[in-house]
This record gives structure tokens, sequence and C-alpha cells, in this order.
């Protein structure tokens, strides 16, 4: 039996044709490809400025500058995502303040928000955790009535919608991740939608070095910028992507579906929301019953592999890393992330699995929790 990964990228024959018809041309970095790439996201994003970098990483960060977030400033947080969320917060100088879960749906809670705000907060970054969105309404309610920037790290969300409206279309600045893992992808890569196009030269001279370069030759710097440009390639490989957002999309909610059908709750894991209008189940993520289970997490991991399937952790809680508490944070502080971040794993999900890959996880879960029951 064949090892079933827990991810694994869905690039047909046409995107492979077209990455060699790129490598062929002579013109690989950042160039023609990329420029379609970024018109093709706008249409996606209701015709909204996107530019394409280098990874999500790099978008986050220079959304922040864009915002003009630096040091003495607070962003706020959810402590529960890949630690990019945090790190792009520190390199730019400021603060993460992280506020604690929601349980329900593992974001970022929005009733605890308010009470984290202080004169120094001047952006709220949410993360839509496994695809599911945040609520858009009260996230930028808040927003308004405080006067915050929004960041939306919507890496793990593109092909996600809120009442309709696709992630990205609407909004304040809103970061994708096209990385191996994710919905759409592009090798490595991401792209950052401006809320106003003005922002868009800035943006440009921030992912190449802060260079302009003018109509006789001539360049200037005015401004630090970094090196995180989109390849040709990449775009490539994106272009070819996009035409099968939805049919991934559909796939991905059959396959949750049909999780949810297979799997038996009364072995005491529990499921994440069954969202199959708005989410795009970039993730299908349980929460083992640890306390009923005479192995840890890593051991039923290593059980699932031995049955030749592969689990991930997306995410431990993040203040937990030495590098946050250095800058005070303790076990304790957030008790939701915390006891979501000790028991969660990511079960196999991508659009080229079928209903009997899902059948042959459930089953093995449930051999794995039956024979380690204390």
């Amino acid at each position: 039996m064949s090892f079933l990964p827990f991810t694994r990228p869905t690039i047909d024959e046409a995107t492979i044709q077209s990455v060699a018809e790129v490598l062929r041309s002579g013109w690989i970095t950042t160039g023609p490809k990329c420029r379609e790439f970024e018109a093709a996201l706008s249409q996606h994003c209701g015709g909204r400025t996107v530019r394409a970098f280098s990874s999500g990483t790099a978008t986050l960060e220079v959304a922040l500058r864009l915002a003009d977030i630096g040091p003495g400033d607070e962003v706020i947080t959810t402590p529960l995502s890949w630690v990019a969320t945090a790190n792009v917060i520190l390199t730019v100088g400021a603060r993460p303040a992280f506020v604690d879960i929601d349980p329900l749906t593992r974001n970022i809670d929005l009733s605890k928000v308010e009470a984290a705000i202080t004169p120094r907060t001047k952006a709220i970054m949410p993360v839509d955790l496994a695809g599911l969105p945040v609520d858009r309404d009260r996230l930028y309610a808040i927003a308004q009535q405080h006067g915050l920037r929004v960041i939306e790290d919507a890496a793990q969300s593109f092909g996600a919608n809120w009442k309709g409206k696709p992630i990205g279309s609407f909004g304040d600045f809103v970061s994708f991740s096209f990385h191996a893992n994710k919905n759409l992808t592009t090798g490595e890569g991401g792209a950052l939608v401006l809320p106003d196009a003005n922002l868009a030269p800035l943006t440009e001279q921030l992912r190449l070095q802060g260079v302009v370069r003018h109509p006789d030759g001539e360049m200037s710097v005015d401004v630090v910028g970094g090196k995180s440009n989109l390849t040709d390639i990449a775009a490539a490989i994106g272009l070819g992507q996009l035409p099968h957002l939805a049919a991934f999309t559909a796939q991905r909610r059959a396959l949750a579906r049909a999780y949810f059908d297979s799997l038996d709750p009364t072995l005491g894991y529990t499921l994440p929301v069954a969202d199959f209008t708005q989410s795009n189940w970039h993730m299908f993520q349980i929460l083992l019953p640890l306390e009923r289970m005479s192995i840890s997490r890593g051991e039923f991991i290593a059980r699932m592999k031995e049955r030749e399937i592969g689990v991930g952790v997306h995410y431990p809680a993040m203040h937990l890393f030495n590098i946050f508490r250095q800058i005070g944070y303790r076990e304790g502080d957030f008790p939701q992330a915390e006891a979501v971040g000790r028991r969660i794993v990511s079960l196999p999900l991508f659009p080229a699995m079928t209903l009997q890959d899902v059948s042959r996880v459930c089953t093995a879960i449930s051999a794995v929790l039956k024979e380690t029951q204390r």
C-alpha cells in the first residue's frame, strides 16, 4: 500500500509545459508571466490591486511596513498559527499582542480583542485557520470603531469566501500564501491585495531593494527594500493552477464531508466546524482525546505513519516558543490555544485524494485509538 501524505500539490501536464516554455524563453525571473498572474489574481479579487511575492511571509512584512507599523507599536493576532504570523511583527520592530482563540472555530476570539487594545495598538492581524474565515463583519466593525488597520493573514484561505464574497475581494490588506501545501501553489510564493492602488509603486519598491527605474535608464533608491519578487517560473505554475481552483475547492469540501460521515466521534476526538459554504478546507483537523489515550500525540503520528498515512501538526501555540517567552509570554496565558495546540492533528486532505483514501484514514485512526485506550 502506497504512503498517503498529509498533502500533495495537484499540477497538470499543461502547467508543466507552461513552466518549460518559460525556461526556454530565456526570461525566468519577474517578467510578463508575473504581470499576467497578478492580473488574474486581481480579477479573482474583484479588480483590486494585487502584487505577487516570493512568499506569504514577505507579503505580511510589506503590509506592515505599508501600514507604517514599527518600533513601539502593537499588532493584535492569534497564538495559533504558523510562526511567520508573529515573526513578521517582530521583524518590523513591533510587538505581537496575542489574543486567545475561540475553541469552536480555532480562530482568534473576536470577543476578547477589544480588551487587548492599548494606545500602542495599530492593527489586527487575524488568521483563517485551516481556511475557515474569521467573521469579517465583526472584525472590521472592531477595527473601524478603534481606528485600527487590518492585515488579513489569509495564507490558508485563498478560494474561501465570506458571505459569498471571495476572501481578498474586500477589506484592508489581504495576504495570501502559495506555498507547496496551499490550495493554490506556485511552489513558493504569495500575493498581497492592496487597499489603495496608489500603494502599488511603493509595494514594488519594498519587494525589490527599494529601487525605482526611470525611463532614461537611471535608477534611484529612497526606501529600504528587500528581495521578495516572484519569478516567472513560479507565476506560470500559479496561472496553471487558477483555472482549477473551483474544482479543487469542491473536491476538498467533498472529502471533508466524507471525513464527517466516516469518523466516529464516540472515540473522543473533536471535529472542526462543519462549514461547507465559506471554508476552502485547506486542512481537516481533529483534536485528539489525549486524556483517553495511553500514548502521546507524537506516538499517535508514528503509529499512523506505520500504517502508511501522513499526519501533520498545525500548530502548537506559538507564544510558548522561546522567542515569545523572551518578551514576556508564559504558559497559561492563552489556555484555549494551548489546549488546542497540544491536541491538534491535520489529516490528509488534497484534491487528488479519493473517498477510499478518506475511509482508509478513518479506519486507521479508529484502530490506533482503540488499541491505545486507557
